[in-house]
């Protein structure tokens, strides 16, 4: 168990990748006013160019603070001593690509993540602030490891998670810092999918999957055998998220005899949940955070149409109201704190805002600013992002978000759809420099949060199985009409962009509702249902089963038939909207011989296809240079497909 946010436990949430308020639904037809002029066209750069920093970290002791800043276009650590912010000092000097993940493992060192080409088989390298020295703890190829556990109490040691044994399993190793020792101390036997320590730092809770059908196991020690707490579908769930402070109990996420997730506290010992600690009538509860210090859950996020915050220490909550009050109209989150909890790094962002990185000391409540993300960046010319609602044409309620192009008349804008990745995942309110930049352009952006989307409760998310093409696409298509309906949107102006499960949408889009696009743009997207399902990763294999029972099984006579009819390969006939497809060669998730085949197939038939494929990418473009060539691309594109006849 980590110091610090718990993420909720979600098999396969993401395939391919928080008191409530409600928004304000923007009214059309509205002239803008003198103050909101049209904003400067700014370059692609100033949008998506590498941030001068980010992912500011404090060491535990408070010592030092780490971050990521960029040294020959990729993002590498630095730190500095934290009385001393002028003394920085770069610790590594990676130039492939960026690092992916740092974290404090001691008061003086820090472990680091990484990739080759975007393969997404991360290996961990250790580094010493003071001397700097440098060594990776799992293999450099063919593996993925994570840390698991920092260890607190045992500052010598950490846990880790690898799959180097088989590439189908991860297995949890104790590494000693100092020698270097790493010994397994957990063999997976080959459904375990989740580890969860106690405040001891043993292995106490484990979750397996038969890849349907999922089981939480208990043991009482470390010497103890492992017997069965919950057998479950995968449907139910019920994540153990941390022990409680007796270690003889545990907090856990439950949806069982619920709709909406939430937090329980449950007792072991005689398999029932004590009570509920909270949970919120519209939807699921999303984070919590474990003080170490003081050894409870402190608080509890959830989201509505923003993040919000339920508190279950009084210290707490004053803290962050006392920070709210300073930063009104911005989200404030808290990045990590010293072990103590005395210092804590904190974040402020909006919609229209970068984030900007505070250290806030407890003790004198004194907030130093550290550093703004993007010191160029002008909020006073950025687009506000709007909470909206829609039903579906089954009834469905859909939420979601519009932005507006600042400084021009909220009426017959030309729109572009954005149907996020997953789909089991969903969109949030906040700063997001694709909506901007497109928002700068004139172009109207709309999102949805279509059924399956996660966070809505689980009536909600299972409304998606077997959907992709079908229900699914409804819900986005509905939301084109809504726009439309409303007066933001004009009818003959309308593209659908959209990444990973977003491509997949972006490609349905034009296939089975090719009289509502005038263009599209397809970013790592599925065309073919039975190779994406062939060609997933070794690691996702225990959850096979259970795509077959969202998605579809091509084994199912039945079945089979509706991933023919609803993958777009199929049906390219149907498609007469130019396309702009990008796609990472080293891609593991979606990979490239399903941008392959749908190129082809079109550039058949004559349809205009521009394809962009990246040689040192896998799921998405993460290199500064081959990031810019993707949005210049689409920006050219959208010019030439959607804005041309609108200016």
């Amino acid at each position: 168990m980590k110091q610090g946010k718990l993420l909720l436990s979600a098999s396969l949430a993401v395939l391919l990748a928080g008191c409530s308020q409600s928004g304000t639904q923007p009214t059309a037809n509205t002239t803008p006013s003198t103050a909101e002029s049209v904003p400067p066209e700014y370059p692609i750069d100033y949008f998506f160019r590498n941030s001068v920093v980010r992912s500011y970290q404090i060491s535990p002791d408070g010592d030092f603070i780490a971050m990521l800043k960029p040294w020959q276009d990729r993002m590498n650590i630095f730190v500095h001593p934290t009385d001393q912010p002028d003394k920085v000092a770069r610790l590594t000097d990676v130039t492939e690509r960026d690092i992916a993940y740092f974290n404090w493992v001691d008061d003086d060192t820090l472990i680091y993540s990484r990739d080759t080409g975007g393969d997404e088989n991360y290996y961990l390298v250790m580094v010493n602030v003071v001397t700097g020295k440098q060594k990776a703890i799992t293999p450099t190829s063919g593996t993925q490891a994570f840390v698991i556990d920092t260890l607190e109490n045992q500052p010598d040691e950490i846990l880790l998670t690898s799959n180097e044994r088989d590439p189908k399993v991860f297995d949890v190793y104790r590494y000693h810092l100092e020698s270097g020792k790493r010994e397994l101390v957990a063999k997976n036997p080959g459904n375990v999918t989740e580890w969860l320590t106690d405040n001891n730092g043993i292995i106490r809770a484990i979750e397996t999957t038969d890849g349907v059908n999922t089981a939480v196991l208990y043991r009482d020690n470390e010497q103890g055998s492992f017997r069965p707490l919950k057998q479950l579908s995968y449907k139910e769930a019920f994540n153990p998220i941390a022990f409680t402070p007796d270690n003889n109990n545990l907090y856990a996420v439950s949806r069982i005899t619920r709709d909406k997730a939430a937090i329980v506290k449950y007792d072991v010992a005689n398999n029932r949940e004590i009570r509920e600690i909270f949970s919120h009538p519209d939807v699921d509860v999303e984070d919590a955070f474990y003080s170490r210090h003081l050894n409870k859950l402190v608080s509890i996020e959830y989201i509505t149409d923003k993040v919000q915050h339920h508190f279950l220490d009084d210290g707490f909550q004053s803290m962050f109201a006392a920070l709210q009050r300073r930063f009104p109209d911005s989200e404030v989150s808290i990045n990590n704190a010293t072990r103590d909890e005395s210092k804590f790094i904190v974040v402020t962002s909006s919609d229209i805002a970068r984030p900007s990185y505070y250290l806030y000391d407890r003790t004198a409540d004194k907030l130093t600013k550290l550093a703004d993300n993007a010191p160029w960046h002008k909020p006073e010319h950025m687009a506000t992002m709007k909470p909206i609602q829609y039903t579906s044409r089954d009834g469905t309620l859909i939420h979601g978000y519009l932005t507006l192009p600042k400084g021009r008349k909220a009426e017959d804008l030309p729109l572009l759809v954005l149907p996020h990745g997953g789909p089991w995942a969903r969109d949030v309110w906040g700063f997001n420099p694709e909506v901007q930049l497109f928002a700068n352009r004139g172009i109207a952006v709309l999102q949805m949060n279509f059924r399956g989307s996660t966070g809505y409760g689980r009536e909600f998310w299972e409304k998606s199985f077997k959907q992709w093409g079908q229900s699914m696409q409804d819900d986005i298509t509905d939301g084109v009409a809504w726009a439309i309906d409303q007066g933001f949107a004009s009818k003959e102006n309308v593209c659908i962009y959209g990444g990973s499960y977003g491509g997949y949408a972006t490609l349905a889009g034009v296939t089975f509702t090719p009289d509502v696009y005038k263009c599209g743009i397809d970013y790592v997207g599925v065309s073919n249902l039975f190779t994406f399902m062939d060609a997933i990763p070794p690691y996702w294999k225990p959850y096979l089963a259970m795509l077959h029972d969202m998605v579809g099984n091509p084994q199912d006579q039945e079945e089979a038939k509706m991933l023919h009819a609803y993958s777009p390969v199929f049906h390219v006939q149907n498609i007469k909207a130019p396309l702009l497809v990008l796609q990472g060669a080293k891609d593991p998730r979606v990979v490239k011989s399903e941008s392959d085949q749908i190129v082809k197939a079109l550039r058949d038939r004559g349809v205009e296809v521009e394809y962009i494929v990246k040689e040192n990418e896998g799921h998405g473009f993460y290199s500064l240079e081959n990031r810019l060539a993707a949005y210049e691309a689409m920006d050219k594109f959208l010019k030439t497909h959607l804005l041309e006849q609108t200016q």
